[in-house]
């Protein structure tokens, strides 16, 4: 198959997307959050240089938390990671990496919440880790926004496929991007007890999420969020007075920002 003719088989399922009831405004949105994007307060470099000034590894912060419970949660991590891995390996498609998923393992363990809610499912590395964190607890539920990658042939069965079947029954999935998500699992949950942001990378894709779930984010809420290389916007976050507690994390080649209650 040629590479001009896979652009073109792409381009045509974007197309054949728009084209859906309910999914070209969806689009557009993505698009002018992207090139109408709000300029970062630092540059790059500088951004770059001050998440190496302050990185913090993910094994130290847990361990300064919760030392027997990192240690006893690695096998379970190991599974998640291998048993992902292995579905991917049957898939002729590149789904993007997941998240900080021993973070978010471990967190979900840590705190027991009730409400988890995250943007950007992807295949589900991070949504798998989440999922059987909270089948450990055997209390919580994870909503989840996402929006099908159309450069793909059927692409809405992509969106968590590494996730086992047994763990689906505390999860409710949401498609039509995180506009419209958001929205609706606002109507649905009271205080987020975990939130994990790693959908829409722009500067304005990101505020727009934090504002959509104001409401539901109190000072008690772990806030993640994922490539903060990308732009500056979790250390003009952090920056402020109201975020004392924070942590940058280098995971897999990106990096991942975490802000958490006293």
């Amino acid at each position: 198959m040629s590479k001009d003719f896979k652009i073109e088989m792409k381009l045509f399922n974007i197309l054949k997307a728009a084209l859906v009831q309910g999914q070209f405004g969806v689009m557009v949105e993505k698009i002018w959050l992207r090139f109408f994007d709000k300029e970062s307060l630092i540059s790059n470099h500088e951004n770059f240089t001050w998440l190496i000034d302050n990185e913090t590894k993910i094994s130290d912060f847990c361990c300064c938390l919760d030392k027997k419970l990192w240690l006893e949660i690695q096998e379970h991590v190991n599974i998640v990671s291998k048993s992902a891995k292995k579905t991917l390996e049957n898939i002729p498609y590149d789904l993007g990496g997941g998240g900080a998923y021993p973070l978010l393992y471990f967190i979900i363990r840590l705190l027991k919440p009730s409400i988890v809610v995250e943007t950007g499912v992807a295949a589900g590395f991070s949504t798998y880790a989440i999922l059987d964190a909270l089948d450990k607890n055997q209390k919580g539920h994870l909503y989840s926004s996402d929006f099908p990658y159309f450069r793909l042939p059927n692409p809405t069965q992509y969106i968590g496929i590494v996730v086992p079947k047994h763990l689906k029954s505390r999860w409710s999935l949401y498609t039509k991007g995180d506009y419209s998500n958001l929205k609706i699992i606002s109507k649905k949950v009271a205080d987020i007890d975990v939130f994990h942001y790693d959908s829409d990378k722009s500067y304005n894709g990101r505020s727009s999420a934090l504002t959509a779930l104001r409401d539901h984010l109190s000072s008690k809420s772990w806030i993640i969020i994922d490539d903060i290389q990308d732009n500056s916007f979790f250390y003009d976050l952090v920056s402020k007075k109201t975020c004392e507690n924070w942590r940058v994390f280098h995971f897999e080649g990106k990096w991942v920002g975490l802000i958490f209650p006293d």
